[in-house]
This record gives C-alpha cells, sequence and structure tokens, in this order.
C-alpha cells in the first residue's frame, strides 16, 4: 500500500472517531435560487450542488489543499507508472433504499450514465482506458496515458455514484427517481415543497459510525434577498451560504451579535465569473470586437463597488488559484478609448447584443446593468433581457445569447474544469457548462492535450503557460473576477466547513452546540 492508501486508511479511522459534539437537532440553511432538479448527475448548478451534494456521494474528497481525502474509497493506490488507479470500497455503504452500495455501481455511474449526461466527467474519461471491477469492493481504472490530475477528478459533483439498479435500461433525464433522489449520502431525500422548502433527513445506516450528527436540514427558499437577511437575523436561518445574500448587506449582518464568517470552503471550486461571448455570430466572431469588449469593462468597479471589494479582477483564464497558473503581460486594464479604437478598426456598425443577467440576485442584475453601461459607453448598444434559472439554462444551453453572465468552477485542475470550457470537442449543444461560446482553435486543442498528459507534473506548466497567453489575445469569453462567497452562520454551528468543496458536501461534520 503507498503513502496515499496508508493516509487515507489512517483519516478514515479517525474521523470514524467519536468527537465530543452534541448530536442531533436540525439546521436551517438558505438555497437560493430554488434550484432546478436534484438528481445531480443531471443538474449541476450551484444550488442544486448545494443540496444535493449531501445526497450523493463519490470516491472521494478533498481538502482545503486540494488532496484526496476518503469517501466512498477507503484507501487506494497509483501504480508507479501513473496507469492504474484502484480503489478499495468503504464496507456497509447502502442506498437509501436499502440496497448495497457495490463496484457494479460504480462501473454504471463512470462509463456509462455520466457519460450521457456530464460533460466533464465524458472529457475526464477521454483519458481512461478501462473501469473494471475485480470483486464488489474494488474498482481498477486504467489511463491511457498518464494523467496526472486524475486523482483531483472524483468529487461528488464530477462523479456522483448512481444506484445501477434504479437507473440502468430506463431514460435517465425522465426517470421518476430523480424527483426523489436516491444515493449514499449521510442525509436521505425527505421533502421538496416547491417554492417553500427542501427536507433531508438522517441516513440512520451511514456507514461511517457516529455521524451525521445533524437530524434533519431545511434549506429555506426565500427569493427575496432582504427576507433572507431578516430571517437571518431574527434566528430563523442558521446559515446564509455564500452568494444569499446581497453583498452590500453583508458587512451589516456579519456585525450582528452571534455571528461567524468564513470565506473557506471554495478552494477547490475557484469559482470565476465572466461573460459567455458567442463566438459564431457577428461581430463577436472577430477577436478584435471581442478585445473591445475587455476594454471596455470596468471590472475594478465591479469588484469594489457591486462585490464590497471581494474577490480578485481575473486577468485570464485560469483562477490564480489553480495549479499552473501563468500571468503574463496581456492585459485588459478599463480603456474605453482602446475600445472605440478597435471598434472604428473593425467597422462595427453598431448592431445591438443582446445580454442575459444571472438570475442569482440584485447584485448580478446591477452588475448586467453596469456592463451594459459600460458598453453602451463605446458605442455597443446593449438589450438586456432577463430570465429564470431554468430560462438561462435552456437558453445557455442552446446558444440563444450573445452575451451571457456566468461563473464556473475550476474543480482543482485546468484539465478538469478549464479545458472544457475552450476545447472544440466541447462544443455541445445541451449545456451551460462546456464550450459555450463555440470557440474552436484545433492547434491550442493540441495544446491543451499535450499539457493534460505531460508526465510528471513539472513539465505541464510551459504548456499551460503557453494556453493561458493564446486564450488571452483570442478572449474567446470575457473575463470577470475570481469570485468570493462568504459563509454568514449562526457561531451556534460547529464543524460547518471541512472540506475544499465546502457546504456542499461537509454537513455530515456539522453538529450545534446545545
Amino acid at each position: 500500500m503507498n503513502k496515499l492508501a496508508l493516509a487515507a486508511a489512517f483519516l478514515l479511522s479517525t474521523t470514524a472517531i467519536a468527537a465530543a459534539v452534541d448530536d442531533g437537532g436540525r439546521l436551517n440553511m438558505i438555497v437560493q435560487p430554488e434550484p432546478p432538479g436534484l438528481m445531480l448527475g443531471i443538474v449541476q448548478n450551484g444550488p442544486a450542488s448545494l443540496v444535493a451534494g449531501q445526497i450523493y456521494e463519490s470516491l472521494l474528497k478533498y481538502d482545503d489543499k486540494l488532496k484526496p481525502q476518503p469517501s466512498l474509497a477507503k484507501s487506494w493506490e497509483i501504480s508507479t507508472d501513473g496507469l492504474t488507479y484502484t480503489f478499495h470500497l468503504q464496507d456497509n455503504v447502502k442506498f437509501h433504499d436499502g440496497v448495497p452500495m457495490t463496484s457494479a455501481d460504480v462501473l454504471f455511474s463512470v462509463n456509462d450514465f455520466l457519460i450521457k449526461t456530464l460533460a466533464k466527467h465524458r472529457n475526464t474519461m477521454t483519458r481512461v482506458e478501462s473501469v473494471t471491477a475485480p470483486d464488489d469492493k474494488t474498482v481498477v481504472f486504467k489511463l491511457k496515458q498518464p494523467f496526472e490530475p486524475f486523482i483531483r477528478a472524483m468529487d461528488f459533483g464530477a462523479m456522483p455514484i448512481i444506484p445501477k439498479h434504479l437507473y440502468e435500461g430506463t431514460d435517465y433525464t425522465t426517470n421518476p427517481n430523480n424527483e426523489k433522489p436516491i444515493g449514499t449520502g449521510p442525509f436521505k431525500f425527505a421533502e421538496w415543497k416547491r417554492g417553500s422548502y427542501i427536507k433531508l433527513v438522517k441516513n440512520q445506516d451511514y456507514y461511517i459510525k457516529g455521524k451525521p450528527h445533524l437530524d434533519e436540514i431545511y434549506y429555506q427558499i426565500i427569493p427575496d434577498a432582504a427576507a433572507r437577511a431578516v430571517a437571518f437575523e431574527s434566528g430563523q436561518i442558521d446559515v446564509l451560504p455564500g452568494g444569499t445574500v446581497e453583498n452590500f448587506d453583508i458587512p451589516r449582518v456579519s456585525a450582528l451579535p452571534n455571528t461567524c464568517v468564513t470565506e473557506k470552503g471554495w478552494e477547490y471550486y475557484a469559482p470565476m465569473s465572466w461573460l459567455w461571448l458567442n463566438n459564431r455570430n457577428p461581430p463577436l466572431n472577430n477577436p478584435k470586437f471581442r478585445q473591445a469588449i475587455m476594454y471596455a469593462m470596468d471590472r475594478e468597479f465591479a469588484k469594489d463597488v457591486l462585490w464590497n471589494g471581494m474577490g480578485r479582477v481575473a486577468d485570464g483564464p485560469f483562477s490564480s488559484k489553480l495549479p499552473y497558473y501563468h500571468k503574463d503581460d496581456v492585459e485588459y486594464p478599463h480603456d474605453p478609448a482602446k475600445a472605440k479604437a478597435l471598434l472604428k478598426e473593425i467597422g462595427y456598425d453598431g448592431k445591438p447584443l443582446r445580454l442575459l443577467p444571472l438570475p442569482y440576485g440584485e447584485t448580478w442584475q446591477r452588475w448586467a446593468e453596469a456592463v451594459k453601461q459600460n458598453l453602451s459607453d463605446v458605442g455597443i448598444p446593449v438589450e438586456i433581457e432577463a430570465t429564470d434559472v431554468a430560462g438561462w439554462n435552456q437558453r445557455t444551453a442552446n446558444w440563444d445569447y450573445d452575451l451571457a453572465f456566468t461563473y464556473l468552477y475550476q474543480n482543482g485542475d485546468p484539465a478538469i474544469g478549464v479545458e472544457r470550457n475552450y476545447k472544440t470537442s466541447q462544443i455541445q449543444k445541451g449545456s451551460p457548462w462546456n464550450n459555450v461560446e463555440g470557440y474552436s482553435n484545433p492547434e491550442l486543442d493540441k495544446v491543451f492535450d499535450q499539457a493534460a498528459l505531460a508526465y510528471p507534473a513539472e513539465k505541464r506548466q510551459p504548456l499551460y503557460n503557453e494556453i493561458q497567453t493564446t486564450l488571452r489575445k483570442d478572449v474567446p469569453i470575457a473575463w470577470l473576477t475570481e469570485l468570493a462567497f462568504p459563509t454568514i452562520y449562526n457561531c451556534k454551528v460547529h464543524d460547518l466547513v471541512t472540506t475544499g468543496t465546502g457546504l456542499n458536501d461537509s454537513l455530515r461534520d456539522t453538529w450545534i452546540k446545545k
């Protein structure tokens, strides 16, 4: 057993030991906006992950340093040539309907279900030659070539394990179990009262003795941001996840008595906001027009005023928190004169652009209005076309937009969370989380492939440097900010964030002081 496997086994043994905590109780948390669904293998919105991360699990979790931790796999080994990953599954794992989870469910999930439903998993699996199960408790991945980031591609969102007995042979998108999701996680789906709350209850058969500590979790759905803040202030809500209170209200709410704040729990995601620029549509098919958009936007204003100084202005396709980030001299400061010069150079005719805001609250709406003003100031007319979450998903997935706000997770490695937004092979209608802008650069595709497969890890850096320089010049999308989402909570709540993916999968450890 290698050092990773020994560390995993040790961590499991230590986390299984009951700590001096209070068991029981109900946690009231906000989910905003109401998720369109909870079947995590199909719906990947942030609000869906916040809830469904307690229902579904994958082989691994990740700490705040992006180091793998046990989840459904209790230990693992990686061969010295980097080609074979062997995972040993936990004992006594059951799905929420009582059926044991085995390696057959892992094979079904990774080889069938998620290949058809999840773009980022499909992209990861292009590196895999085979997945086999020597027995019910062992899963072996054999890679085509060494792929160093593979060990970071197994979180609950990228590779949720789906119950084979409920989905095999069905239409995955219309399976009735999507409405009442069943996983292996520490909490079970109990009830969804649309427009009001989602209720999860303790999984009494959870495979880690003594966990979870909470009896139930209520995800309260309160559409109005001011009402969410009032609900926290009055004690009706225990936790305001990042992004669920308007930024301008964060200082006041954070200063309330018995209130704690943390920015931890986003290390794996490193969320970055940007504008999708539909490269298919003129004039957006011209890189110089896209550069003009970058120069026109006042992103420092957005960070300082709309986001209360939180986060960092993005300077390229990689978050600065991501491995292999590289900064070069291609930058886009707020420079309206330069934007106007580029528009004049290409003979822009003043065609209006349609802009979709992100329907996640007032801050995003204000940001859309600020971008509209910035672009109007340089001679680009913009029409804002607001929609709800389902409408935003549909329109971006079907490429029915010119400009569209989004933010996506970087998922621990550029080969997992970045390249899916730029590679030609990821231009697939029907998903708002792949290459939605339609950028295609076959030569850069080759460099992405080389960078993902370079081994050992240090050989990847110069290739990713080349990629970042090229993308900064081509501007396939308009990078905005590296987002910071503080979580605000009642100090009676303990161990709220214990992983690099935060509230989405930490609640098995959470307890409330009585």
